[in-house]
């Protein structure tokens, strides 16, 4: 099974795909533009910022039975909503016309930085 892969490198997503998906192209555009879409409704209570803005999205997996896999990551280990915040993404995610199952792992290398946040994260967070 081919997976549209959606890697996400320093600062906010950035798309580029594997090559050889079943779904087609204009399907696949659509596709990633909701799930950005999608993401960028997903903010950590703390942090006035989305987290796709933040650069918290490592790799998103779209397969070619629109079955999504998210690699991501949080701000800082012990975030407090850290049990939580996986089942948002994967909510927004699944609220995307045309996506099946919908997959979150979090994980922790690399390490987030700062870094990896988008100029308008930086901007809404004064740290630019």
């Amino acid at each position: 099974m081919e997976a549209y892969d959606t890697h996400f490198t320093e600062g906010p997503a950035k798309v580029a795909t594997s090559g050889g998906s079943a779904i087609p192209p204009e399907e696949l555009e659509r596709l990633t533009q909701d799930i950005v879409g999608a993401l960028k409704t997903v903010y950590d209570p703390e942090i006035p910022a989305d987290i796709y803005e933040l650069g918290l999205i490592y790799k998103v997996d779209i397969d070619d039975d629109r079955n999504v896999a998210v690699e991501m990551t949080l701000t800082a280990p012990g975030c407090p909503v850290a049990g939580e915040m996986p089942d948002w993404v994967q909510n927004a995610i699944r609220a995307v016309h045309g996506i099946n199952e919908v997959t979150v792992n979090l994980v922790f290398d690399p390490p987030w930085t700062q870094d990896r946040m988008s100029d308008e994260a930086r901007i809404a967070l004064d740290m630019y």
